[in-house]
């Protein structure tokens, strides 16, 4: 996967967070003798959440074998985008919010039938059993203040949180998380998020003009700009990408 620096070159190094990093062509090579001992190890391939500046896919490893927080600042289109691609990749998907009618159809939908995302109240998601045979995404749509989660972090389990904007305590917020995405938000919210994820002053200046759907994800070391399109199930269930809710 290719990620885009802040110059805008183009960079062949797998961004932190991002995708597997596979092994070259001449690691593929064995001879004849090596064939009986090759396996093939199978794992998480992460979700797809768009495609970068390159228009190659971008990948998010959402699972793995200890806690991942993720902080999305945007809107809930694209929180609602990422779960419906967790699930479809077999992982169940729990969603602790106040707007239960923004995400029942969500819920109906994914699965065929089957109840791979729940929604529960704030405050009232219980322990939800995370295992590498079963990942789990926690979903936090709990306004621009959350309250602390009553779940304990493990392995396997992801928490994806919604900010609508950057408020009081995002600093903290944003410091403690694994992989941030900001998508569009006024100039002072992007200078708070520069400051804290070290952002060149290109990408800072880029965050207020962002178009929907795009989200600049990353963390202190890596970012890349991604574009999140629906397909054409998603676009009937969601609509198109938009910022504000």
């Amino acid at each position: 996967m290719t990620t885009v620096e802040a110059g805008g070159t183009a960079d062949r190094r797998v961004l932190p967070g991002f995708g597997l990093r596979g092994p070259r062509r001449e690691q593929h090579v064995l001879s004849r003798e090596q064939l009986s001992a090759l396996t093939l190890p199978v794992g998480d391939d992460g979700v797809v959440i768009g495609v970068d500046g390159s228009n190659a896919p971008a990948v998010i490893g959402l699972f793995r074998p200890s806690a991942y927080e993720v902080i999305l600042v945007g809107g809930v289109w694209t929180a609602q985008l990422i779960a419906l691609r967790a699930a479809a990749t077999g992982a169940r998907v729990a969603v602790e919010t106040a707007r239960h009618q923004a995400w029942a159809s969500v819920a109906q939908a994914a699965g065929g039938g089957q109840p791979c995302v729940t929604v529960h109240p704030v405050g009232r998601i219980g322990p939800q059993g995370a295992s590498v045979a079963a990942p789990v995404l926690v979903v936090r749509d709990c306004g621009a203040r959350p309250p602390r989660s009553r779940l304990s972090a493990g392995p396997w389990q992801t928490t994806l949180t919604l900010l609508p904007f950057l408020g009081p305590g995002a600093e903290r917020l944003l410091g403690a998380a694994d992989l941030v995405g900001v998508q569009r938000v006024a100039p002072q919210e992007a200078a708070l998020a520069g400051q804290v994820l070290e952002l060149p002053p290109g990408e800072v200046a880029a965050l207020p003009t962002l178009g929907d759907g795009v989200t600049l994800w990353g963390n202190r070391r890596r970012r890349v700009f991604v574009m999140s399109g629906p397909t054409g199930a998603e676009a009937q269930l969601l609509g198109q990408a938009r910022r504000v809710d």
